[in-house]
């Protein structure tokens, strides 16, 4: 089909509210699609049951901003336990085209479902491919995707190192991949928030210097290389404190008991629970800079791109796309080096080099 035949679109993925996994992108990404073109966004009325989510049941989060329009229709139909409702999704549009966004192993089936009904109707589908290894490096994560991806007509990806990846472990040609950075997360800004009172409610002075660890608490994010890194810093800078924010995917008993052991309890801010939409400005305000201690990482970072709309300053580890977000070489640092981030971190602070 060619591009100037492309008129209107389906997207699928997970549109807010409420959901999870890449449901801000896909906000970002329908609201600016539909300034050029008819959009369907073909989301969920129950995404997965709950026990497969480990971060616990799915609440509704209706902080998210609405945005249907004109030029941009959301159905919210589908449901993990009715194949009927993925056969109907795929074949009851007229969208010239399906934009796939993939990232987890449970919507496999409906994907597929959803992919082959445009592929039947001779209408290209394309992938854009948030997770190319899976976070936890899932043998069963890349054998699904392979499958998905004989579906799939092009690819996108958000990093140049992604592209590499994709093209290496699923032997597909480099031309069937183009690589679109992942972009900010600007809705979540409020630009009548008050530093000094978020700081006050959070229990936070405001001559503190901040510094945040946003997003679900899970092994590969290196929460606990942020904490060592942060006693050495709270060391040399007493007024310093570490602000964490986010849902846990494991249990919190060792990071607690890592806090205590460090003596840095009293240093440290925890607000451990899914933190609604309109609720994320609030901690990126409140922060001096974010670090992301990624253990291992192949994509780019949602939370990443939350500190790049609030113009936050970051250290990020050298991993996947993370490097991509920051400006500064020295603001990239050895993945699981806490000496390293702490030295990073101190010089951000104390010098504002970043």
């Amino acid at each position: 089909m060619d591009n100037a035949e492309i008129r209107h679109i389906a997207i699928l993925g997970s549109f807010p509210p409420p959901l999870r996994g890449v449901s801000s992108y896909c906000l970002e990404l329908a609201t600016a699609l539909a300034d050029r073109l008819g959009v369907e966004f073909l989301s969920f009325k129950q995404i997965y049951p709950g026990f497969l989510y480990p971060g616990g049941r799915l609440a509704e989060d209706t902080s998210f901003p609405g945005r249907d329009g004109a030029s941009l229709t959301v159905h919210r139909r589908m449901t993990w336990y009715n194949p009927f409702s993925w056969i109907q999704a795929g074949f009851r549009t007229r969208a010239d085209l399906l934009h796939a966004q993939w990232w987890s192993v449970p919507l496999a089936p409906i994907y597929a479902t959803v992919c082959a009904a445009f592929k039947m109707r001779r209408k290209p589908v394309i992938f854009t491919v948030h997770n190319v290894m899976g976070h936890e490096h899932s043998g069963l994560f890349r054998a699904i995707s392979r499958i998905l991806f004989a579906l799939g007509d092009h690819f996108i990806v958000h990093t140049e190192s992604n592209r590499r990846q994709l093209v290496a472990r699923y032997r597909m040609p480099s031309k069937d991949v183009s690589v679109i950075p992942h972009g900010s997360l600007d809705f979540q800004i409020d630009a009548a928030a008050d530093r000094d009172r978020i700081r006050e409610q959070l229990g936070i002075a405001s001559t503190d210097k901040v510094i945040l660890m946003f997003g679900a608490i899970r092994p590969y994010k290196g929460v606990d290389v942020g904490i060592r890194a942060f006693a050495a810093i709270h060391e040399e800078i007493p007024d310093a404190r570490l602000l964490i924010a986010g849902k846990p995917w494991e249990s919190w008993d060792g990071y607690r008991d890592l806090i205590r052991r460090l003596g840095v309890q009293d240093a440290v801010i925890t607000c451990l629970d899914y933190v609604p939409a309109a609720e994320v400005h609030r901690f990126f305000c409140a922060a001096d800079l974010a670090i992301l201690p990624y253990r291992r990482f192949d994509s780019q970072s949602g939370v990443g791109a939350t500190g790049v709309a609030f113009r936050t300053p970051m250290i990020v580890s050298a991993v996947g796309g993370l490097p991509e977000l920051v400006g500064h070489p020295a603001a990239v640092v050895p993945p699981e080096d806490h000496q390293a981030l702490a030295r990073a971190v101190k010089k951000a602070l104390e010098d504002g080099v970043f």
